[in-house]
């Protein structure tokens, strides 16, 4: 017991140690939340605004998450608060100005999550991965096809807080496209749901079809006829594996999210107007439609490189008949030619004017011969 009143002794100075009087957002702070460590001081805030009727009340950089809060409890609207990458620390001040639950802090912060959809209280904590097509001139072995990322949201009753992971994936074109539309945006912080879950799924559907053109190239070298005097062995398959690869971390982001969105637009929410969880429904059908797309996409990888190996395996068959052919065609002067090396007597024929030519002209009429009836059958 004197240990722990000794920590709290030493505790207790350290929360009072900025005197005078209190900030005004301070009562808002749960007990034993230190006011100087301002959330607004975090590098990793993006953009913070209040929105009311749809319409962005403030458009002043300074506005900090604290003041914003404070402007939705006054006058009412919502809070839309954008982090990148936030730190713990940074972090902190702004879970603990909105409730935030301890484990979807964590998952935020820590990100590498599957995407999910999870009701804390009154605070719904959605994750989604974002993936991002890789442009590159010629898919090798070694190509980057796919960028993933992932976005974290917690919608609330009276605010919105977006966390993002990764270097691409900017919501700064989604948050100025919204504030176009203040029909939309007046729905409140499910709008701002649903246009991330959608933007989200369109960045889907442009990757499908950019890997969609990579697998058709590779499809095409594959199945296509190998030019004359060249030999069908098909396209390397690190290529396709690689590819493959890449569809299976596509498929990682696409199919977890399938089950969020359906209820998002099947399951009644406090928290999720009911005009907009109509459009929840438009966002599921897309999203269904590019997991058959994916799907269909590992399915087709796996013949084409089937068909890579078996092409691989008969082009082998292939060498080994032509070794074989050549092996029995120079297996003839080899027998003729042992017999006059060994060192007998009586050699035949060894006095004949003609016997070398003669010899000769009989080895190749029989490897001639012998190369016609292996060519004719397809062996060479």
């Amino acid at each position: 017991m004197s240990m722990i009143r000794d920590l709290r002794a030493a505790v207790r100075p350290s929360r009072r140690r900025t005197g005078g009087a209190a900030h005004p957002a301070t009562a808002a702070y749960p007990a034993g939340y230190d006011t100087p460590r301002d959330p607004s001081a975090s590098s990793a805030v993006v953009d913070c605004a209040v929105y009311r009727d749809g319409s962005r009340l403030e458009s002043d950089s300074c506005l900090t998450p604290r003041e914003a809060m404070l402007r939705v409890r006054e006058g009412g609207g919502f809070a839309w608060i954008g982090l990148h990458e936030p730190t713990e620390e940074e972090f902190a001040g702004i879970a603990a100005e909105f409730g935030l639950h301890p484990l979807a802090v964590e998952d935020a912060v820590h990100a590498h999550q599957r995407p999910k959809l999870e009701r804390y209280d009154d605070t719904l904590f959605t994750v989604f991965k974002t993936v991002h097509y890789v442009e590159h001139a010629e898919l090798t072995a070694t190509s980057d096809v796919v960028e993933t990322g992932e976005v974290m949201c917690f919608t609330g009753r009276d605010f919105v807080i977006t966390v993002r992971h990764g270097g691409r994936g900017s919501l700064r074109a989604l948050r100025h496209g919204l504030q176009k539309d203040t029909e939309l945006l007046s729905k409140g912080p499910s709008a701002v749901l649903h246009a991330l879950a959608d933007h989200v799924v369109d960045g889907y559907i442009a990757v499908a079809e950019a890997m969609q053109d990579d697998i058709d190239e590779v499809e095409i070298e594959v199945f296509s006829a190998p030019s004359k005097g060249s030999s069908a062995r098909g396209t390397d398959a690190g290529r396709i594996y690689q590819l493959k690869r890449e569809v299976l971390e596509f498929k990682r982001a696409v199919t977890p999210l399938l089950r969020p969105m359906q209820l998002l637009s099947e399951r009644p929410m406090r928290l999720i107007d009911p005009d907009i969880q109509k459009y929840f429904r438009d966002v599921a059908d897309h999203l269904a439609r590019v997991q058959e797309e994916v799907l269909g996409f590992d399915e087709l990888l796996n013949s084409i490189l089937q068909a890579n190996l078996a092409q691989a395996t008969v082009a082998q068959n292939e060498d080994m008949r032509k070794i074989t052919s050549w092996a029995a065609i120079i297996a003839v002067p080899t027998a003729v030619c042992g017999v006059y090396g060994m060192n007998f007597e009586y050699m035949p024929e060894l006095t004949w004017k003609y016997g070398y030519p003669m010899v000769l002209t009989a080895i190749g009429v029989i490897c001639f011969t012998i190369h016609r009836t292996l060519k004719r059958n397809g062996w060479l």
